[in-house]
């Protein structure tokens, strides 16, 4: 009888196949079976060992077709084979992605699993943005919320301890109540025209962004159609975004001192 397999629960990272880890890599290689989100890149995908089989269990919004339970069978079956099972997942596994779910119904089994940390999504975009999630005075926090219940329940989420200028919000799986959110936000107490940027696909070359405020987000990302998974940073951190582009255009607009460090 084989000896009982492992689970590496790996974060792939938003997408840009060089902000995978050193760590994320070598398990991925050593994997004998690789079970993969729908998020996982191409570039990533191809980092896979040629001898591994690959399974397929990603989800998309309102279509599930394999439900959680089942991803938790296909790896516990996997692992009692005696193989090495790489469950690769877009982000971090254990930001919005269900990775505590998995590795506690394996370690029921007495399976090993170990943790890969990726790079979430929200700091896949604001790298890209060249904006940050805290900064010293705009935002001494950040707090990630998701914009999506299960089975479509409607959100219950803490508004009022949310709606603080001192804090960065970042709104996960948010397109299709952005507007709710925003308004429950402005009822909450945040100011109408604080700074929302958007980013669909962040980190990879379709990304695409949209600066809105708390007012109009609602309505410009209904027009917008946006592909692909899309984030929301909503905060006074994003003005640094239209202030990094007016230096990058007109450097005289650094002090001196700066000036000569640029």
């Amino acid at each position: 009888m084989r000896a009982c397999g492992n689970v590496y629960l790996i974060g792939a990272g938003p997408g840009d196949p060089e902000l995978l880890t050193l760590k994320a890599l070598r398990m991925l290689k050593s994997a004998d079976v690789v079970v993969y989100d729908r998020l996982v890149s191409d570039e990533i995908m191809a980092f896979c060992p040629e001898r591994a089989e690959l399974i397929a269990v990603g989800k998309s919004p309102d279509c599930h077709p394999v439900p959680q339970d089942q991803i938790n069978k296909v790896l516990l079956e996997q692992a009692l084979k005696g193989r090495t099972v790489a469950r690769l997942k877009g982000g971090d596994p254990m930001i919005f992605g269900r990775g505590s779910e998995e590795m506690l119904e394996l370690s029921l089994h007495g399976v090993s699993v170990e943790i890969c940390p990726g790079i979430t999504a929200a700091q896949g975009a604001v790298a890209s943005a060249g904006i940050a999630l805290t900064h010293r005075g705009l935002a001494s926090g950040v707090r990630y919320v998701t914009g999506h219940r299960a089975k479509n329940n409607p959100l219950d989420l803490d508004w009022e301890g949310m709606a603080d200028p001192e804090t960065t919000l970042v709104v996960y799986m948010g397109v299709a109540n952005i507007a709710l959110i925003a308004e429950r936000l402005i009822a909450a107490g945040l100011e109408v025209g604080l700074p929302v940027m958007v980013v669909s696909n962040a980190t990879k070359p379709d990304e695409a962004t949209l600066l809105s405020n708390l007012y109009q987000i609602g309505v410009q990302v209904r027009a917008a159609k946006l592909s692909g998974p899309t984030l929301f940073i909503i905060g006074r951190v994003v003005s640094l975004h239209a202030e990094l582009r007016q230096i990058l255009r007109n450097p005289a607009v650094l002090p001196e001192t700066e000036q000569a460090l640029a």
